[in-house]
């Protein structure tokens, strides 16, 4: 299934994408797309529907963030061997964990604002990871399990708050605006291999980064079972799991964000995203 939330922010409802594209309206079925909805019997529930008899959604309504109240957004950094060389960092040995702020998640074509000041505001097109099932030191034959559905994330990144203030990664990762999360999150059984999954990111029409799954340092499955190790993880928890190349962070010379700029990227079976970059604005 692809579920959604969709219509103004605040106000959105659940909906679903039926085998044509159509987008039908959930809220006769379930009252949102969030951590009761999200673990096996709620996906379950959902599953019975048929989607035909569900009201088709006219127009083309904005797309929320498709999991409600998102408990904890977790990040995972330097995740692919090739981005963690652009950035002249050394290959982890084990996953870096960060934390992504609520507060920045948003639409995927929300636009995405440059923080007061900023002028190394970055993109990174990531695969995210939603928790289905409560899970606490589970191993990583069984992590899958836990892993409600996926979806496509972009991680925006100001450079200057991440890396030259401090040791903490958080201040340059959750800033407003910074977690487009959608259009829809895709149930773990409609993704056949989520290790083989094409990946890309354009800027203003130009491709800047082109990626697989498959080329992950740590997998979908490693990721699960490693960060349950440290704290516990709960239906509706999102992990956005890394970047392949490609952020301006590593050009020759460094290029950021600016006002104007269009940034449209995707993941093969989860849907694209679009941004339009937009100046400060309390």
């Amino acid at each position: 299934m692809k579920l959604v939330r969709y219509g103004n922010p605040g106000k959105e409802k659940p909906g679903l994408i039926d085998s044509d594209g159509k987008l039908r309206d959930l809220s006769s079925v379930v009252p949102d797309i969030g951590a009761q909805q999200l673990g096996a019997a709620g996906l379950a529930r959902i599953r019975k529907i048929n989607p035909a008899k569900l009201p088709a959604v006219r127009g083309t309504p904005r797309f929320g963030c498709p999991v409600a109240q998102v408990g904890k957004f977790i990040a995972i950094g330097l995740n692919y061997a090739d981005h963690a060389a652009e950035s002249g960092a050394p290959i982890p040995t084990e996953p870096i964990v960060f934390m992504k702020a609520t507060s920045c998640i948003q639409g995927p074509n929300d636009p995405v604002m440059l923080p007061k000041g900023s002028v190394k505001t970055d993109w990174e097109v990531e695969l995210g990871v939603v928790i289905g099932t409560r899970a606490r030191y589970v191993s990583k034959k069984d992590a899958l399990a836990y892993v409600a559905g996926y979806c496509l994330i972009n991680d925006v990144s100001e450079r200057e708050y991440q890396l030259e203030r401090g040791s903490q990664w958080d201040k340059g990762k959750g800033c407003d605006t910074f977690g487009p999360i959608g259009p829809w999150l895709v149930t773990a059984d409609e993704v056949e291999n989520v290790q083989r999954l094409d990946m890309w990111l354009d800027l203003n029409g130009k491709r800047m980064q082109t990626g697989n799954t498959k080329t992950m340092i740590f997998n979908v499955a490693q990721i699960v079972s490693y960060v349950s190790q440290f704290m516990t993880l709960l239906p509706g928890d999102v992990i956005t799991t890394g970047t392949p190349p490609g952020v301006g962070l590593g050009m020759k010379p460094p290029m950021y964000l600016k006002k104007g700029d269009v940034i449209t990227l995707g993941i093969q079976g989860l849907g694209e995203q679009r941004q339009v970059v937009v100046p400060f604005k309390v």
